[in-house]
């Protein structure tokens, strides 16, 4: 007999564990693909052999990760469903995740797809009728399966040809858990992150910074972005120097990015972030932050450049060590493509930048 292959939707969560655990207990060859992108599981990148490891020992399940950050991104430029209560596209997520997994269908030989959907868990994406879009945009009619809910939702393919046996698929829903948690138990599944999920764009602070970008509040346009950017984000504080265009009539003004580190293991990320173009500063003399100013080179006009580069220096010096109660001038480096200036500054005044933060 032939073996049967499928590809789960994996997240990492209890939810998809349990749905591709249930399908192997079947005899079926399942391939997990964990997708990533800047805004969920994207350390997971750092090193893909240790995490699959990590998977297979702790689940015995098989994971094929796949990073989609630029697709992505340009999906969340305008998602066809919009935004739940953050900034999260969790409709047009699972549709572009299922497109892609789709594909994947062929390549890996594959005869159908399943994920850990649970109908009624969560309001915006698993609604029955919500679920029946994303099978319907995705074109996985009747091709997509959901283990853990599949008795309460139609036959699929793998279904009525043999290939998965319903009456050994469940019937859970709503947001309880705790048919999962037994259910865990059984497979002998301890140790398991808590529901709440880790998209960024789902966190209530973190993606307001994200939405400001993709709003244009930014000194360059969204189809710049790139996925450091989106990293660059999550770090440090950051603020938006308001620098009006050379010859510009009006009250618009450009919204210069810049991002200030707040102990020593953000100034080594800012440094790793740094890109072609962006303006690094720190000091030598004495602890503090380092300051990025990032795109300065493309966003920044040169007659304007020194007055931001001094800004950002004031406020190396404002967030650094104080000396004897108070910050005496000090020399701040400033390393722009390669080439470094230096510039004596004194501290930034609170009412300076205190608007500039978000």
């Amino acid at each position: 007999m032939k073996e049967v292959r499928a590809i789960s939707l994996y997240s990492g969560g209890l939810d998809s564990i349990l749905a591709t655990r249930l399908i192997m207990k079947q005899g079926i060859d399942v391939t997990a693909v964990q997708f990533v992108t800047p805004f969920f599981n994207y350390d997971i990148l750092q090193d893909v052999p240790a995490y699959q490891k990590q998977v297979f020992e702790q689940y015995g399940i098989t994971v094929l990760v796949e990073d989609i950050s630029m697709g992505y991104m340009d999906m969340l430029k305008k998602p066809v469903y919009g935004f739940g209560k953050n900034f999260n596209p969790c409709v047009d997520c699972k549709i572009f995740m299922l497109k892609r997994a789709k594909e994947l269908m062929a390549e890996l030989g594959a005869s159908f797809l399943l994920t850990g959907e649970v109908i009624g868990q969560r309001p915006m994406s698993q609604r029955r009728d919500t679920l029946n879009v994303i099978e319907r945009d995705s074109e996985n009619k009747d091709q997509l399966l959901r283990p853990l809910s599949a008795k309460l939702m139609k036959e699929t393919d793998a279904e009525r040809e043999g290939l998965v046996d319903r009456e050994q698929l469940l019937d859970f829903s709503g947001r309880g858990r705790s048919h999962q948690i037994a259910m865990a138990k059984e497979y002998g599944v301890t140790d398991y992150p808590a529901p709440a999920g880790g998209c960024i764009l789902a966190d209530p602070i973190l993606s307001k910074r994200i939405k400001r970008l993709y709003q244009g509040e930014f000194a360059f346009g969204i189809d710049d972005v790139t996925v450091g950017d989106i990293q660059l984000l999550l770090v440090g504080r950051q603020m938006l120097v308001p620098l009006k265009p050379v010859d510009a009539t009006g009250d618009d003004v450009s919204g210069v990015w810049l991002v200030v580190g707040r102990d020593e293991g953000e100034n080594n990320r800012l440094e790793a972030l740094v890109e072609p173009g962006d303006a690094l500063l720190f000091m030598e003399e004495r602890p503090g932050p380092a300051v990025l100013l990032r795109k300065m080179v493309s966003t920044v006009a040169k007659e304007q450049r020194q007055e931001l580069l001094e800004i950002a220096a004031s406020l190396v010096v404002r967030y650094g060590r104080k000396i004897d109660g108070g910050y005496p001038d000090v020399e701040v480096i400033c390393v722009i493509d390669g080439e470094k200036q230096i510039l004596v500054s004194g501290p930034a005044v609170d009412e300076l930048y205190s608007d500039w933060l978000f």
